[in-house]
């Protein structure tokens, strides 16, 4: 029997990022891979949909620094103590070294092994705010072992907390939908259009590179771009694409099969993020899925698509044009990209993700 878990995502359910879908994916749904007592915050309006398996916590006040975020710490920490039955649970799983959730339930459980999960954004906030980095370090100490989806996600973490006892980090990927490998949606022969049709998926925040992107925009030829992103942050670019004089085609916020149906009107993802990716998870779907990748390559992104995508450098926009017109005019490239990218995505089923994670659950019970 695998262990059971407990875990906590401290975002509103309904919030976007790989780290949101892969929570998802791994602990709730009729069948989920692993079986788990998962928690994430309500959001405001109550969701027509909740999927089987997650329970959401009325807890408001979600903050990053200072005694509002230790009042927030302790709020869910008394949530999540009447929520959960310390003898129905083996093993705890830290989502992200940082935020809330992880003290909370390290509080609300402490006497259960712990097994803290790499992300990304802990990284990256944990750089920039000083709590944050604190209860990174803090979590480094007392977690039992740090999973990291990528050896760049290692690096960093020592950066950040140089005194991390080295044996405790295991290097486990993340994984995809293993459906989404054996039977993608289809996709049909590529019509001509005269033009190359370009998709980004995902946030629309700084470190993802977005601003790079539509300034490279103006000087590619015969591209058109369209963005599946939240709906607020969409509306944020509005002043940004004035200024450029940029079209873009807006998709919406589209769930995870949307996403996937879409992919088979483009031809090509593009990820311009410009610090790191925690593994890139829309690359690989993107990639089961037969869409080719045009990618920054930043730590993380880089080790997990490495040739079977096409590197570039979206600060030039030269470059980028360049590029994306060489994608076009060589015959046989995006067929090629294709097949790679098909065979790599295929490394990454998400049923191996969930049983490294629970072999390391055993390890520790």
């Amino acid at each position: 029997m695998s262990p059971r878990v407990a875990t906590v995502l401290d975002l509103p359910f309904g919030s976007a990022g790989g780290s949101v879908e892969l929570f998802l994916d791994l602990y709730t749904g009729k069948n989920p891979p692993m079986s788990a007592c998962a928690f994430m915050l309500a959001p405001q309006a109550p969701p027509p949909h909740l999927p089987a398996e997650l329970e959401l916590v009325a807890v408001p006040g979600k903050c990053l620094s200072g005694p509002p975020f230790t009042a927030y710490v302790n709020t869910l920490r008394r949530a999540l103590t009447q929520r959960i039955a310390p003898s129905s649970v083996d093993v705890l799983h830290l989502q992200h070294l940082t935020f809330g959730g992880t003290p909370a339930l390290i509080r609300a459980l402490p006497a259960h092994p712990r097994i803290a999960l790499v992300h990304g954004t802990d990284l990256l906030f944990a750089e920039s705010h000083r709590d944050q980095l604190r209860v990174l370090q803090e979590t480094a100490c007392l977690a039992d072992a740090i999973v990291v989806p990528t050896g760049a996600m290692a690096d960093r973490l020592l950066q950040l907390a140089p005194t991390t006892e080295r044996r405790k980090i295991a290097k486990i990927s993340w994984g995809i939908p293993d459906h989404l490998l054996t039977t993608p949606p289809p996709r049909p022969a590529r019509r001509p259009t005269g033009h190359l049709r370009l998709l980004y998926a995902g946030r629309l925040t700084a470190e993802k590179g977005i601003e790079a992107l539509l300034r490279a925009m103006p000087v590619a030829q015969a591209v058109e771009l369209s963005i599946a992103a939240p709906r607020h942050q969409f509306h944020g670019l509005a002043p940004l694409l004035r200024q450029l004089k940029v079209h873009v085609r807006y998709l919406g916020w589209l769930s995870r099969p949307q996403l996937w149906r879409a992919f088979a009107d483009h031809d090509v993802l593009v990820m311009p993020s410009t610090t790191l990716e925690a593994m890139g998870l829309v690359a690989l779907e993107a990639q089961a899925c037969g869409l080719p990748v045009v990618y920054q390559p930043v730590p993380g992104l880089s080790e997990t698509l490495a040739a079977t995508g096409l590197a570039t450098d979206f600060t030039s926009p030269a470059t980028v044009a360049q590029d994306l017109n060489r994608l076009y005019c060589t015959p046989g490239l995006l067929a090629a990209l294709q097949t790679a990218g098909r065979a790599n995505a295929a490394r990454y089923p998400l049923t191996a993700t969930a049983t490294a994670l629970a072999d390391l659950g055993k390890q520790l019970i």
